[in-house]
């Protein structure tokens, strides 16, 4: 009887422990947060920072990103064929400046896709390329509670789906965090899954901006073909 007990404690131990390591969408997002933002700064993110962006056939651009959550204010600098391109939002306000002048002509804006429509766009990349995984706690942002465990290249991760309301987004997202650390690793987006199109996006080193740990590098390929499109380098100066 006491062998029984005891092979019965065992059992249930074992099972429990293997329980134990379950976890759900949302578990994963806050173990994922905490990790990346352990200070819970990013609703009062005000910082700036520096992002090159380098891609085959193309000189490297970099762009100074100042972003205020608080105060709603972003601002683009951009260093671009020798000149200074500088799009600001704040608030409810639109400032666009071409190498400092507020005036310049249709040929430069359709050139350099200088409108207030594009600039809200780059707002929007930006913070929620450099706010992740935090902004997956927006509304109308949808949680798998299945989490998979995946390996890829000898590497084991958790796999996380988020989709979008439809006002919101019609993307759909996948997710992978290191299975120890829960950081970040890497990314893959679809239009139409079932196409096999859309990017994923590789992240390599970190670095830490307002106490937040930020991807260093972050590659990006086709989804189809694996075709390497480019990488964008982050820095502080």
């Amino acid at each position: 009887m006491i062998k029984i007990n005891l092979y019965l404690s065992f059992f249930l131990s074992l099972s429990f422990a293997v329980n134990s390591q379950k976890i759900d969408g949302k578990d994963l997002l806050e173990k994922a947060i905490s990790y990346h933002d352990p200070f819970s700064r990013w609703e009062s993110f005000n910082s700036d920072f520096y992002v090159t962006m380098e891609s085959p056939q193309r000189l490297p651009r970099k762009s100074k990103i100042e972003l205020n959550l608080p105060s709603s204010f972003f601002r683009l600098t951009v260093d671009q064929n020798n000149n200074i391109i500088q799009s600001t939002l704040s608030s409810d306000k639109c400032l666009l400046l071409f190498n400092g002048e507020e005036f310049f002509s249709d040929e430069i804006k359709n050139e350099y896709r200088l409108d207030c429509e594009r600039a809200s766009v780059l707002k929007d990349y930006y913070s929620y390329l450099y706010g992740l995984p935090m902004k997956l706690k927006d509304p109308g942002t949808i949680i798998d509670p299945e989490v998979q465990k995946i390996i890829i290249e000898d590497k084991e991760y958790f796999m996380m789906k988020v989709t979008y309301e439809e006002s919101v987004g019609k993307d759909t997202w996948y997710f992978y965090f290191d299975q120890k650390t829960f950081a970040l690793k890497q990314y893959k987006f679809y239009h139409d899954e079932s196409k096999n199109d859309g990017e994923f996006i590789l992240l390599e080193d970190e670095l830490e901006v307002n106490g937040i740990k930020m991807p260093k590098n972050r590659s990006w390929y086709l989804n189809s073909n694996n075709k390497f499109l480019g990488i964008d380098k982050l820095t502080l100066n």
